[in-house]
């Protein structure tokens, strides 16, 4: 078997081109015959130097050889050696009338049941085994059905987010977890899988400190470093009883319904320390002394944290326990000048320049960073929002000459000020004056002119402000770490659009919190996967990944022999490329589970 490239002529325009065909030789009457096995059409762009390599691996895939004498070609390549193969396959199948192959005879007792999807779970019960969670359940009193119940807990969270009752039907009738595991979630009933989160959740404390201690010997994780954040999700439903389900500010814009508020730290690596939940109403600041305190960090640890926590009060607390900081600033004046700044970071047209100052009255580091980026977005926000402005004060500037228009003096103040009240960013550069006329009390004429703000967002776009009591480090140094607060950012977005954290549809205080920790617990599984993935150069997003494995399962073939016995198969799939450079980028194998061969 080998691929040919042949010159034909265009029907249409009569003009030369090159086409593609995998041929077979083959004997016929003592003479040698070649057979065009399949057309690869005029755009095949595969190498010549891999024709061979292709050729050979489809050969294999037709004559069934063992894939222990695979021929090793690149993801791309396998792919389309076992594409062609099929393509191969299904047109000898449409050719052929022969009943040894096709359509009649023993294969047409051939069935194939039972269908359950297995990548996913393989790669969730491979990252527990490494952080050791299943042993760590035992230790903890977990009897065989218990622990069941919690690993699928767990893992439904992360390959399938949905209620307990949904993934209760998913671990019975789609998913393979339990052949992994060695547990028939069938049998298992609906209460027990409703109490599973209730008793992870009464061993919180054991858990994140065994969890997070597991993470840092797999991947020597330093203390050194502590981000701090908030969020919130929100519920569906009335939520009485549940004191913790307030209303407040809602991330999601979801302020109409009650809230409940998860702090999380994690360490430099972006893995959990530890958490907590608070009312929906908390306030961002008061939280962190309470956080910390239960960590009993090392003395200079840096904590990393965004401007709704790094309060007056929470700064001068950190410094008196010993902690060193790096914060983003409240401060809304901005300043920035090019020639004392350095250039930290510059890649195509993103440029990052950091200018530093020492305060001169409390001695502290401010970093006045400019982002090139950022400063194409914030002009483009605050072009859009005068252009939005200065045409609401056209529009009633024109109407006090219009027929059936407001005109009152008093009427056009209120307009004016809730255009100012809606555009506050814009409005502030803005000076404005109403003429009247004194006879009739009504406004005859608006007058404008923007004056930027000094040393504002419309005068210094694109600038921001950090600042630590880390006067040892350099500019480069202090901003890569505070970008580690988009790793926490990051989080949250796995957390809730990912995994399933919102919305909560819980009513019960201890359930709302296990639904929580359940998600957490979910989230300790996929880091720790995707960190290792990202150290081998894969950077795919959680969903990605979902998406990539999902379609692998483990199915039964079952057919009757001529003797009258039934031949039962049970065994994954093989693994497609793309999966099969995920399994080998963690060192697992690529069909998960046993063969199981039953005659009957």
């Amino acid at each position: 078997m080998f691929i040919r490239r042949t010159q034909i002529k265009s029907r249409q325009h009569g003009e030369p081109y090159y086409t593609y065909r995998l041929v077979e030789s083959e004997r016929v009457q003592g003479r040698m015959k070649q057979r065009i096995l399949l057309n690869l059409g005029r755009h095949f762009e595969v190498p010549k130097s891999d024709w061979r390599a292709l050729s050979s691996r489809i050969e294999q895939l037709l004559e069934g050889q063992s894939s222990l004498l695979s021929i090793e070609l690149s993801p791309e390549l396998e792919s389309l050696a076992q594409r062609y193969a099929a393509q191969i396959l299904a047109s000898r199948c449409e050719e052929t009338t022969d009943s040894a192959t096709c359509q009649s005879g023993v294969l047409d007792t051939l069935e194939l049941v039972r269908p359950r999807r297995v990548g996913i779970e393989q790669l969730a019960w491979h990252a527990m085994t490494q952080l050791g969670l299943p042993d760590k359940l035992v230790e903890l009193g977990f009897n065989r059905h218990q622990l069941a119940a919690a690993i699928g807990s767990i893992v439904a969270r992360l390959a399938f987010p949905a209620s307990e009752l949904a993934s209760h039907a998913w671990l019975q009738q789609r998913s393979g977890l339990g052949e992994l595991l060695g547990y028939d979630f069938e049998s298992m009933g609906l209460d027990r899988l409703y109490q599973a989160p209730d008793q992870l959740w009464k061993h919180k404390a054991a858990l994140e400190q065994h969890l997070f201690g597991s993470e840092c010997e797999l991947f020597a994780c330093a203390e050194t470093i502590t981000l701090y954040d908030l969020t919130n999700t929100f519920f569906e439903g009335d939520v009485k009883g549940a004191p913790k389900a307030q209303r407040g500010h809602s991330k999601e814009k979801r302020s109409d319904r009650p809230l409940i508020t998860l702090g999380l730290v994690l360490d430099g690596s972006g893995f959990p320390r530890t958490s907590e939940f608070f009312p929906g109403n908390v306030s961002e600041p008061a939280t962190l002394e309470a956080m910390l305190r239960r960590l009993h960090s090392q003395k200079g640890s840096t904590v990393v944290m965004d401007a709704g926590l790094a309060s007056e009060d929470n700064i001068t607390w950190l410094v008196a326990q010993g902690y060193r900081y790096l914060v983003v600033s409240r401060q809304r004046k901005r300043e920035f000048d090019a020639a004392q700044a350095v250039t930290v970071k510059e890649t195509g047209a993103q440029r990052i320049q950091i200018q530093r100052v020492i305060n001169s009255t409390s001695g502290e580091i401010e970093l006045y960073c400019h982002s090139q980026a950022r400063e194409q977005k914030e002009q483009a926000i605050q072009d859009r929002f005068q252009e939005r402005f200065e045409a609401a004060l056209q529009s009633l500037h024109e109407g006090l000459a219009k027929k059936g228009t407001t005109k009152r003096y008093d009427k056009i103040l209120e307009r004016i000020g809730r255009l100012k009240e809606k555009y506050r960013r814009a409005a502030q550069h803005y000076t404005i004056r109403v003429e009247q006329d004194p006879a009739s009390a009504k406004a005859t004429a608006i007058h404008w002119e923007r004056q930027a703000k000094a040393n504002s967002q419309a005068t210094h776009p694109g600038v921001y402000c950090l600042r630590t009591n880390l006067a040892d480090w350099d500019e480069a140094t202090l901003w890569q770490t505070y970008t580690m607060l988009t790793d926490l950012e990051a989080v949250f977005r796995c957390l809730k659009s990912e995994l399933g954290l919102r919305p909560n549809y819980h009513q019960k205080p201890e359930r709302i919190e296990s639904h929580l920790f359940i998600t957490l617990l979910a989230y300790h599984v996929v880091h720790t996967l995707r960190t290792q993935l990202k150290s081998r150069g894969i950077h795919d997003s959680w969903q990605t990944l979902r998406h990539t494995m999902e379609n692998q399962q483990r199915i039964t073939v079952r057919l009757k022999r001529e003797d009258g016995k039934t031949l039962h198969v049970r065994k994954a799939t093989r693994a497609e490329p793309h999966q099969k450079v995920i399994y080998d980028a963690l060192g697992i194998a690529p069909q998960p589970g046993p063969e199981q061969r039953t005659l009957v």
